[in-house]
């Protein structure tokens, strides 16, 4: 089989921990995406994953050229392994998707007969998550927070499950932050944007990699990522203890001199102390975790590193 050129439609997928569901994942996509058009790309991006991820990808580019591998040189994340596929990806529509099986190759038909409606970019919407209670209820108190935080509306039920046509990947890839967040990128480019419900499937192999304490971090970088409100929190709060204490002062005053009530207890005192001290500590951390954005940005350290490629020619 010869190389396809110019491919029509390029599959973005990173893969971490998920060896076992390549072969099966790529059967599907080659048997849906051909009734689309011959001339489709798969593009398999292992992001350090701990199993034999690349040696399956590996296997299936040799077997079939459409397919195209991408090794990072360690594990720098999900979206900055989106990032590396859409870096290298030459389809005029771009499939972006969890290699897991739970984003069902078969829906990519759906999400495509959409965009010959007049859309940019259709997007995935789970209609019933087949995840535990407790991710769904994790994963829905964070766009909650997020939400709020950051002023916009994104939907727990969306992920990156989607197609985007080549000017929507165009000017999300302009996008070179530390801290990424696919889909907040394709909401905020804007252009002709559609939501569908697809079908989604529990997780056939393995278990996610994203534990409690993984989720937490990333929800904390990319709120003071992407929403400045945390600062103006910290300074509401603080006007409004200032003010309180102030009352208060006023008030320990005129009872003193109007009732001669004198003032006594040093508990009261000391709590108060105590607790302003926390409630200025946790400011200046906030203050720092933003510095801290800061400082990471302005290093321009790269997305990610590559270390091999396979049937695709090396961005210089």
């Amino acid at each position: 089989m010869q190389p396809i050129k110019k491919p029509y439609v390029s599959v973005v997928t990173p893969v971490y921990g998920c060896s076992t569901c390549l072969l099966e994942l790529y059967i599907r996509l080659v048997k849906t995406i051909e009734t689309i058009n011959p001339d489709f790309e798969i593009i398999m991006v292992n992001d350090g994953s701990p199993d034999n991820a690349w040696e399956v990808i590996t296997d299936l580019c040799q077997k079939d050229t459409r397919v195209k591998g991408i090794n990072l040189s360690r594990n720098f994340g999900q979206h900055n392994a989106i990032t590396a596929g859409l870096d290298y990806a030459q389809g005029d529509w771009v499939v972006v998707m969890d290699c897991d099986l739970q984003d069902q190759p078969e829906e990519i038909i759906k999400l495509y007969n959409k965009t010959l409606e007049g859309f940019d970019m259709v997007i995935g919407r789970r209609k019933e998550r087949k995840d535990k209670f407790f991710k769904k209820f994790t994963s829905k108190l964070f766009f909650k927070v997020f939400n709020y935080l950051s002023g916009v509306n994104m939907d727990n039920r969306i992920k990156n499950f989607g197609i985007y046509s080549k000017k929507v990947i165009k000017n999300i890839k302009n996008f070179r932050e530390q801290s990424r967040v696919f889909g907040l990128y394709a909401l905020w480019v804007g252009f002709k944007r559609i939501e569908i419900d697809i079908a989604h499937s529990p997780r056939p192999f393995g278990k996610s990699s994203y534990t409690l304490r993984k989720s937490t971090s990333f929800a904390f970088a990319i709120i003071i990522a992407h929403s400045n409100k945390l600062l103006n929190l910290t300074i509401k709060l603080g006007f409004l203890l200032s003010l309180s204490a102030f009352l208060y002062s006023f008030y320990l005053i005129f009872r003193y001199f109007i009732w001669g009530i004198s003032i006594i207890g040093w508990l009261s005192l000391i709590v108060s102390i105590l607790f302003s001290t926390g409630l200025l500590m946790c400011s200046i951390g906030v203050l720092g975790a933003y510095i801290g954005k800061i400082f990471d940005e302005v290093k321009n350290r790269p997305l990610y590193i590559v270390d091999e490629v396979i049937n695709i020619k090396t961005i210089e």
